[in-house]
């Protein structure tokens, strides 16, 4: 049993004992797939150690922020896998807690910490990058107060394994950038909706296409109220780049240890270990300024604030930093570099490395590019003119 009261020890010993027996069924190397991920869901659920900081009558513990940060940094630190529900537990739930009725809490919430339902974040649209304030899915009301739903979604999060979206809509055709928006909770069951995987580089399939067609929306799901959705969104954001991010941190902190022992391992000549030792110190001191980010944002969290701006300054730092991991660990692989990751049973450390790096190239991309993180740090930061170009929204 966790006790409150004695919750990181506990948790500790839960750990160490879950993740045996998840190893046992799903290897280390095998953390990233939707099976394994769904199965640490699963047993972090039954052993209620989800919506740790909920409000106790909605089923949570209210335990502080801190022990909520002090536990994702504990199981990034053993590899735990991501939980297949990570986007509801991480992003929904807090923008629920702040915006939702009554009635939308009593209704979502109970899914969410039980497992029972998985859910996916529709923002992106074709032809619209990250530039959220373009959307083009628009909503209509309807005499009996419901909304219709037409428009398309990309690059949708286990769209194809989710149960519920939270999708931005423009509800006012008049609406123009980030105004007559909202933030619809849609039915990935309802008529009308149609799903269809991506195959991505690495040859795994964890993003959908969504087709809204005709469906139908009832009034009461809506977060917030009409025409609210930028600012909803943009809160949901803040959460995204809070505590969401530290397990990407960690594992960063992880694959540069392994790169510092391949380099010691590899067969290069002296005066091109020299070279190599030398860039491998750029990567260092650049991950110290992603860990002394992170500790910021988590200070400021665990203190009930929002990231704000260092949110998008550790969003480009982490990506990119990743980025040069990945490429340093994959030019030590020599010709083993040329194996795909689907050579995994034969070669599994190899596979491994190429799966990480083709994975890498996304992540400059996802949850915002890199150029809208600049545009955010060049605005805010710097009071830099506002970009009236490609990325100016």
């Amino acid at each position: 049993m966790i006790r409150t009261s004695h919750f990181l020890d506990d948790a500790a010993t839960w750990l160490g004992e879950a993740l045996t027996l998840l190893r046992a069924q799903h290897a280390e190397a095998a953390s990233h797939t939707p099976s394994c991920r769904q199965d640490w869901n699963r047993m972090l659920c039954d052993t209620d150690l989800v919506a740790l900081t909920w409000p106790e009558d909605r089923g949570g513990r209210a335990l502080p922020t801190a022990t909520l940060i002090a536990f994702h940094e504990m199981c990034a630190r053993h590899r735990a896998p991501q939980p297949i529900n990570s986007i509801a537990h991480a992003i929904l739930a807090p923008t629920l807690l702040m915006f939702g009725t009554s009635e939308q809490k009593a209704r979502f919430l109970p899914g969410i910490r039980n497992g029972t339902e998985i859910w996916c974040q529709g923002y992106s649209e074709p032809r619209t990058g990250s530039d959220l304030s373009s959307v083009r899915t628009r909503a209509a009301r309807q005499s009996n107060g419901h909304w219709l739903l037409n428009g398309h979604k990309i690059w949708t999060t286990q769209g194809h394994l989710a149960k519920w979206c939270f999708a931005l809509v423009r509800t006012d055709p008049a609406g123009v950038a980030h105004r007559g928006l909202s933030f619809m909770l849609v039915d990935m069951q309802a008529p009308g909706v149609r799903v269809e995987p991506i195959r991505q580089l690495t040859g795994e399939t964890d993003y959908a296409e969504v087709f809204f067609e005709n469906v139908e929306v009832p009034a009461n799901q809506v977060l917030g109220a009409e025409g609210e959705g930028w600012r909803i969104a943009m809160a949901a954001a803040e959460y995204e780049r809070g505590v969401y991010f530290l397990p990407r941190v960690v594992m960063l902190e992880q694959e540069l240890a392994q790169l510092q022992d391949e380099l010691a391992a590899a067969a290069v000549p002296p005066a091109e270990r020299h070279v190599l030792e030398h860039r491998l110190q750029s990567i260092v001191d650049l991950c110290r300024v992603v860990r002394s980010r992170v500790d910021k944002v988590l200070d400021a969290v665990a203190a009930g604030e929002t990231p704000g701006i260092e949110g998008a300054m550790l969003k480009l730092l982490w990506s990119e930093t990743r980025q040069q991991v990945q490429e340093f660990r994959l030019e030590l692989l020599g010709e083993s570099a040329l194996l795909g990751p689907e050579a995994i049973d034969s070669h599994p450390e190899s596979a491994a490395v190429v799966r990480e790096f083709l994975w890498s190239r996304a992540e400059t991309i996802v949850a915002g590019t890199s150029e809208i993180q600049r545009n955010i740090v060049a605005e805010r930061t710097l009071g830099l003119p506002k970009d009236r170009g490609a990325h100016a929204k």
